[in-house]
């Protein structure tokens, strides 16, 4: 399976510096590009003179991860795209395990490898983790991460398991399941992108993976405490998107209406904190959801399938209301598979 390993850069070339060589060593038989999105640093100029065997793809515009990536996998021809953060150290006989689980199912649609933390070796990295999944309201969540709080990496999730969404940090998709999805929506810009293109790939019918015996070393380390209000911005308003793209029948206005609340309590929680950037972020979220409605609903037509997956009633209450801090703490997942 010919492979293409794709770093989407913007002005960051001490990112480059610094991981470009370790995916360069450990990346035997794939193709490097880097997927330039018009930096204005000499990011580019750093690629062809030090590492001459990465092919460099220049976007005309900054157009953000979704577009960024749409418009460099255009040019390319190889049949698997790892789509993988500038900021990831890929250890020796990462790739391998990855390659592998494509070449021997062929309904495996993406699939993420265990994502640790670069500062932390021993604990999973916030941004994916060991594979991610949703609840009925669209919350994200992790093997390994549910909200803010991290485990250890202790073995615990070394086997290969099907999961909701794949990270956007290290994801990898067959060239035919990214287009027949409808590749990346670039409404999205940033954040979130990447669970909504796994939920159009789940509708599709295909599987996804992560692949426990391949591992990489995420920089990361968002949380809400450390984001700034437009990281606010898009992951509200992104979260309400997919769920209008993704649910069938009347449940996504059910589900959107209670998730909207829960956003109103989450805004006045930084208003109290004395973050009103945050609490206006979230106002501005929901005013450009409305705003794209009718938009959403076209592409609903297209995307929502009735399909079961094994999701949570509500990681909220169980992780806030119950203290459950762990994955396998959460009561009753996987025990049955429920329509989202």
């Amino acid at each position: 399976m010919k492979t293409a390993i794709v770093i989407l850069n913007w002005n960051g070339k001490s990112l480059l510096e610094k991981f470009l060589p370790s995916v360069v060593a450990n990346s035997p038989g794939a193709n490097i590009y880097v997927a330039d999105n018009a930096s204005t640093d000499d990011s580019v100029a750093f690629v062809k003179s030090d590492f001459p065997e990465v092919g460099v793809i220049q976007n005309a515009v900054n157009g953000g991860y979704a577009k960024g990536y749409n418009n460099a996998l255009e040019h390319l021809t190889e049949d698997l795209f790892i789509l993988l953060n500038s900021d990831i150290e890929t250890p020796a006989g990462w790739l391998a395990p990855i390659i592998n689980a494509f070449e021997k199912d062929k309904n495996l649609g993406a699939a993420q490898p265990k994502i640790l933390d670069y500062k932390n070796k021993d604990y999973f990295e916030y941004a994916g983790a060991a594979g991610g999944y949703l609840d009925k309201l669209g919350y994200p969540f992790c093997r390994g991460r549910i909200f803010q709080e991290l485990e250890k990496d202790k073995g615990q999730y070394d086997e290969d398991a099907e999961i909701f969404w794949a990270s956007g940090a290290c994801l990898a998709v067959t060239r035919d399941v990214f287009a027949k999805a409808g590749k990346l929506d670039e409404l999205y810009f940033a954040h979130q992108e990447e669970i909504d293109l796994c939920w159009r790939i789940k509708n599709l019918g295909y599987s996804i993976q992560c692949i426990g015996t391949s591992k990489v070393y995420h920089v990361g380390g968002a949380t809400l405490q450390t984001m700034n209000p437009k990281k606010t911005f898009y992951n509200f308003r992104n979260s309400l998107f997919s769920l209008l793209k993704n649910v069938t029948g009347f449940k996504a206005y059910a589900r959107i209406f209670k998730r909207m609340l829960l956003d109103g309590v989450a805004a006045f929680q930084f208003l109290l904190q004395g973050r009103p950037g945050h609490f206006f972020a979230i106002l501005k979220a929901h005013m450009s959801f409305y705003t794209h409605f009718n938009t959403l609903k076209k592409q609903r037509k297209i995307h929502a399938r009735d399909t079961r997956y094994y999701i949570l009633n509500s990681v909220i209450w169980q992780h806030f209301a119950q203290g459950k801090k762990r994955f396998s703490q959460l009561s009753s997942f996987g025990a049955s598979q429920n329509k989202y």
